[in-house]
């Protein structure tokens, strides 16, 4: 081995140490954080719950099954099914309840009332968190939606010949991006909510419910920014693709679709994914006009368990494992089409 080599490979031993090193700073960063945050906690007597927030995801919840007339109970027997209890109304009609349990509290020949407990079944339930996390997703998803198609249409109107369509689409962008989205939420909620459902109620229709005007504010909200996202995508192809096909006897719109757009979709889904992971945090905010996605769902629990610091910590995980998920996704997305 020659001097040279010696050397190299000195280089490579000194480096690989000093990564090593950064490693173990790495941890010993994130396990002084952690070990501080216990210990702040320790000097204000909180006590850590971590065993009761699993059942706010599934819990198994005991079932009360009653009747709903007044009468007698006229027989009890065990089925295939569970528990079959038979109750004759006072109009002899009889009407049968049946359960999978052993917990019956009635007996044969027993008085009832309408809303009497006849017994009770477990079953396991969705808990309110991940009830958030599905309304958060979905209220996400539908967003995500209109707001492409909105800010596709608006993008190619901004960069549009025709002075109606474009200056349209730059109003519509320059009030949109101008205003706090909290601004506008209220505004789609308390404002066009009202005039819209004062006015079907008025047709005779039945209202919309605001979840609907909660996706309305965020997929025009979305939409603005995705507008000049596809603008920006569109004018950085060069001038000379949209001469080249306009030169082939292609129309303005199949130049745009077959020559610009695949192009320019290349480059905008980095900008476009960073939209969408900020959308999704985004919806936390319509839990002020009463929708329980997750960020109101766990205020909710937060409120009625007083355990805000595993709450929140968990809530912060639920977000990022949503923020991350669509991340990989659309990373993966990216290199289908770079390798295509």
């Amino acid at each position: 081995m020659d001097s040279s080599d010696s050397t190299i490979s000195l280089l490579q031993k000194k480096q690989k140490r000093t990564y090593y090193m950064w490693v173990i700073v790495f941890f010993l960063i994130i396990f002084t954080g952690l070990g501080g945050l216990y210990y702040c906690t320790l000097k204000i007597d909180y006590t850590w719950r971590w065993y009761r927030v699993p059942q706010y995801f599934f819990f198994h919840e005991e079932v009360e099954v009653r009747t709903t007339v007044d009468g007698q109970v006229d027989e009890i027997r065990e089925t295939d099914e569970g528990t079959l209890v038979v109750v004759e109304g006072d109009d002899g009609e009889e009407l049968q309840y049946s359960f999978s349990s052993d917990d019956v509290r009635v007996y044969e020949g027993d008085l009832l009332f309408a809303g009497d407990v006849l017994g009770t079944f477990h079953e396991w339930r969705i808990g309110i968190l991940l009830q958030g996390l599905w309304l958060t997703l979905k209220v996400s998803f539908i967003a995500i939606i209109f707001g492409i198609a909105l800010g596709l249409f608006t993008g190619l109107a901004r960069i549009s010949a025709n002075p109606a369509f474009k200056w349209l689409a730059i109003t519509y962008i320059e009030l949109i991006r101008g205003s706090p989205l909290l601004v506008q939420i209220f505004i789609w909620y308390f404002v066009l909510g009202t005039l819209i459902n004062t006015m079907i109620a008025q047709a005779g229709i039945s209202q919309v419910p605001p979840l609907w005007f909660g996706v309305a504010s965020l997929a025009t909200f979305t939409g603005a920014y995705v507008a000049e996202i596809v603008r920006a995508g569109i004018q950085s192809i060069h001038r000379g693709q949209t001469e080249a096909s306009r030169s082939l006897g292609m129309s303005y719109g199949q130049s745009m679709y077959h020559v610009i757009l695949p192009q320019a979709f290349r480059r905008i889904i980095p900008p476009l994914a960073g939209q969408f992971i900020s959308l999704i945090k985004d919806s936390s905010l319509l839990g002020i006009i009463a929708i329980r996605e997750l960020t109101k769902a766990t205020r909710e629990v937060v409120t009625t368990s007083l355990q805000p610091f595993e709450l929140w910590f968990v809530c912060a995980l639920l977000y990022l494992v949503l923020t991350f998920s669509l991340s990989m996704l659309l990373q993966y997305l990216e290199n289908r089409m770079i390798h295509s």
